[in-house]
């Protein structure tokens, strides 16, 4: 793990500020987001501490998503763990426990940014709103053991993962955050962002190929066939729900998750704090 801090870490300003890339090593964008900054960008500029972290380093050079275990799903984790991911699912955890955090990914489902979340608050809310994105997924009830399950953390996933776009998202998420957040100066334009609610995971057969046939974040009527098999299934609504995350190729056994839009995420949780 790499950890580059920024600003005058002497200043006793809480809540301190922190980004994290590579938490999965084969989506680089925000390690990429996080080297632009350091190499071309206005980190001369930073007015607060604030920490750069390159998380999974190991698995970030082999190109792969992980070397033992998914980082993604060990949080907190163990410093006395049996595996590479699970001692530095600790050691992220210990470095950025006092942070307000946005953490970086990319997918194989979706070409712009979104945001994910748990446990919606004010802060968050306004953090959300203040990043070029239009979406904010909200997985308090269907996940744990994830970076979105620490307080104070938030992620954007970036765009299709190892695009250039993706980077280049990231990277203007970066500074909007780092903006929010009083770390540079420069304001932002807040801009509604639309919550949506994870209510189900719907998993695939590994042994059959699906094809998903509807579209992120675009409302499914309830009666329609979102997805298929190459054995002749669909898969068919039965109430009215947002995909997030769907893709037939992106996940072994999960095509993805159900949501509700519940409206913009500002309504949602109340007034920015």
């Amino acid at each position: 793990m790499r950890v580059e801090t920024l600003g005058a870490t002497e200043t006793d300003t809480a809540p301190a500020v922190a980004v994290v890339g590579a938490i999965h090593g084969d989506e680089p964008c925000g390690a990429k987001a996080i080297d632009r900054f350091l190499s071309s960008g206005p980190a001369d500029r930073i007015q607060r501490p604030v920490k750069l972290i390159v998380a999974n380093e190991r698995a970030l050079e082999a190109g792969t998503r992980y070397v033992e275990r998914d980082l993604n799903r060990l949080f907190p984790g163990d410093p006395d763990g049996d595996t590479h991911e699970e001692r530095l699912a600790h050691d992220l955890w210990t470095e950025i426990e006092d942070c307000v955090t946005l953490g970086f990914h990319a997918t194989v489902s979706f070409s712009e940014p979104f945001g994910t979340l748990a446990n919606p608050t004010p802060l968050k809310a306004q953090i959300m709103t203040a990043l070029p994105i239009e979406h904010a997924a909200d997985f308090s009830a269907v996940v744990t053991g994830r970076s979105v399950n620490l307080p104070q953390f938030m992620n954007v996933e970036a765009g299709y993962q190892g695009s250039e776009q993706a980077a280049e998202n990231a990277y203007e998420c970066l500074l909007a955050y780092l903006r929010t957040m009083d770390a540079l100066p420069g304001t932002v334009d807040a801009t509604p962002t639309t919550h949506y609610e994870v209510t189900r995971t719907v998993e695939k057969d590994p042994d059959k190929k699906y094809q998903f046939i509807a579209e992120n974040f675009e409302r499914v009527p309830p009666g329609t066939v979102y997805a298929t098999t190459d054995s002749g299934e669909t898969l068919t609504a039965n109430n009215d729900f947002w995909p997030v995350l769907m893709s037939a190729t992106g996940h072994e056994t999960l095509l993805g998750y159900q949501s509700i839009q519940t409206g913009d995420i500002c309504n949602i949780v109340g007034d920015a704090i």
